[in-house]
C-alpha cells in the first residue's frame, strides 16, 4: 500500500509531510533551549533591549511556556544613548506581557564618576560594568542572550552554553563540549552561564521567522526619512552624544537599521525596503553582516569583540 503526499504537504520538509522545516527545526531548537534553562538554573533573566533579536528571543520565550507566564524577567543595559523608538518600544512590550524589567544605567555609573566619557561619544564599550555587576547583585545565574553566530567571529565561537567565571569574564578554552544538544549548565557559586538561543539562527533566518509569525518590530527596522550625517562609512543619527563633528554635514536621507543599539555607533543602511518582503530580499543578496556594515565599536580592533567578551560583554 502506497501513501500519497500533498503538494501542500511535501512543502512542509524534504522528507514528506512530517519533516520540519527549517523555521521551525530553529523554533523547536530554541524552545527545548528556554526550558532547558528553566529546568536547570534558580534564576535566569533575558536580555532585551527591544532590538530584533532580543524580540525575537521574547517571542520564543512566550511560546515555550505558553499558556504559562514567561519564568524569567528582562534586562537591558541601558547606554542612554538609545533611540527613542527602540526605549518606547520595549516599555510596551513589558507592559503588554506583565514582565519585570531590570536597568542597568550606564549614565548612572558616568554620574557617579564610575566610568567616564569616551573621547568619541560611544558608550558602548561602557556597559560591560553596568551589566556584570547587575548580574552579580541580582544573582543571576543564567543570562539569554541574542548573539548569533553569523554576526561576527568571535561569537561564532561561542558555545549555547557559555560559561562565566565570578567574575563574568569568558575564556575560549572553557568551553564545554555540546554533543547531541546536550548542554552542561554546571557552575561554582558566583558563576554564571551566558545562554545562546539563536546561536545556529542567520539574519536571514530571523527576518523570515519575524515575518511568518508576524511579529510587531520598532519602526526604524524599515525604511524612512532621517537626519544622518556620514563617519567613517557610515550613516549615524546626530545626537547629545557627540555628532555630527565640525565638517560632517547634516543631510536627510532614506535609511534603516539592520541592527539597533547605541546611536554614537549604530549606522543606518541607505533603503528603499519599506516592509518585510523588501528586507528579507534585500538581506539575501547583501555580502556584509549586519555588524560589520553597520557597527562601529566592531571596527576598533579585528579583535574588538573578543576582548570584550573576555572582560563580561556579551
Amino acid at each position: 500500500m502506497t501513501t500519497s503526499v500533498t503538494p501542500a504537504a511535501a512543502e512542509e520538509g524534504t522528507d514528506g509531510p512530517y519533516a520540519l522545516s527549517h523555521l521551525d527545526a530553529l523554533e523547536s531548537e530554541a524552545v527545548h533551549i528556554f526550558r532547558e534553562v528553566a529546568g536547570e538554573f534558580e534564576r535566569p533573566v533575558i536580555l532585551f533591549s527591544g532590538g530584533k533579536d532580543s524580540i525575537l528571543m521574547l517571542h520564543l520565550a512566550l511560546k515555550a511556556f505558553a499558556p504559562a507566564a514567561v519564568p524569567f524577567s528582562l534586562l537591558h543595559v541601558d547606554t542612554g544613548h538609545n533611540f527613542p523608538e527602540v526605549l518606547d518600544y520595549r516599555d510596551r512590550t513589558v507592559d503588554r506581557h506583565g514582565l519585570r524589567l531590570h536597568v542597568a544605567s550606564v549614565q548612572d555609573y558616568i554620574d557617579r564618576g564610575v566610568l567616564k566619557e569616551r573621547p568619541d561619544g560611544t558608550r558602548n564599550p561602557l556597559q560591560t560594568l553596568p551589566l556584570t555587576e547587575k548580574i552579580q547583585a541580582e544573582k543571576f545565574d543564567a543570562v539569554f542572550g541574542g548573539g548569533r553566530r553569523d554576526e561576527e567571529k568571535a561569537r561564532a565561537k561561542e558555545r549555547v552554553f557559555s560559561l562565566r567565571d565570578e567574575f563574568s569574564q569568558w575564556d575560549p578554552r572553557r568551553q564545554r563540549p555540546e554533543l547531541w544538544n546536550l548542554y552542561n549548565g554546571r557552575h561554582a557559586p558566583g558563576e554564571h552561564v551566558r545562554v545562546f538561543p539563536l546561536s545556529n539562527w542567520t539574519e536571514l533566518d530571523v527576518w523570515q521567522y519575524i515575518a511568518r509569525e508576524e511579529i510587531e518590530l520598532p519602526a526604524i527596522y524599515y525604511a524612512h526619512e532621517r537626519e544622518v550625517f556620514g563617519r567613517n562609512g557610515m550613516w549615524l543619527t546626530a545626537g547629545e552624544w557627540g555628532g555630527p563633528k565640525e565638517g560632517e554635514t547634516v543631510e536627510k536621507r532614506r535609511v534603516r537599521y539592520r541592527t539597533v543599539g547605541d546611536m554614537s555607533c549604530t549606522g543606518a543602511v541607505d533603503s528603499d525596503a519599506d516592509d518585510i518582503e523588501k528586507v528579507i530580499a534585500e538581506i539575501a543578496v547583501s555580502r556584509l553582516t549586519e555588524r560589520g556594515a553597520t557597527r562601529a565599536d566592531d571596527k576598533m580592533s579585528e579583535a574588538a569583540m573578543e576582548d570584550r567578551k573576555r572582560e563580561g560583554y556579551f
